[in-house]
């Protein structure tokens, strides 16, 4: 089971023949396996990881810290839903430490950013507090290198 997540988590465009072959199955146990996943959700979803710097589309990319107050019975799970609800949040994660909630947003500028932080996430019942951070530049995402192929330490390609 988990060579064969992990077999698709990095190359979802695998066929199910190519899958079998890998995986020494049998093609028809692959498609079952697929929608098996797909049903209890274990697999959530297929994408393709973009290097937007590469295009001409600009955005500005901000994780925040949030402090909040749990809730009786409910923890955070409240506060992550409302947050999770804007189309702006591109991950939320509960976190161990400083803070409790981490959220990745992606905006078209830094306004839009402090404008999402500002009027919809700092107002939220039980917010305590924030605290922004702007990506400035991505090296590695999801396992992908960004810009020039990694090298190891004796100048070997390692990609």
């Amino acid at each position: 089971m988990n060579e064969f997540l992990k077999t698709i988590e990095n190359n979802c465009r695998l066929t199910d023949r190519q899958l079998a072959m890998l995986l020494d199955k049998d093609e028809g146990d692959i498609r079952e396996m697929i929608e098996k996943y797909e049903k209890d959700r274990v697999i959530l979803g297929y994408k393709a990881i973009i290097d937007w710097d590469r295009t001409d589309r600009e955005s500005v990319t901000a994780l925040i810290e949030v402090k909040i107050t749990p809730q009786r019975d409910r923890g955070f799970e409240r506060v992550a839903e409302k947050i999770c609800n804007y189309p702006e949040v591109e991950s939320l994660y509960l976190m161990s430490g400083g803070f409790d909630l981490a959220v990745l947003i992606e905006g078209k500028t830094m306004k839009e950013v402090a404008y999402f932080v500002a009027m919809k996430l700092a107002p939220i019942e039980d917010v305590i507090s924030t605290a922004t951070h702007f990506v400035l530049r991505k090296y590695k995402d999801k396992g992908v290198f960004y810009g020039a192929e990694p090298v190891d330490e004796r100048g070997q390609y390692i990609g």
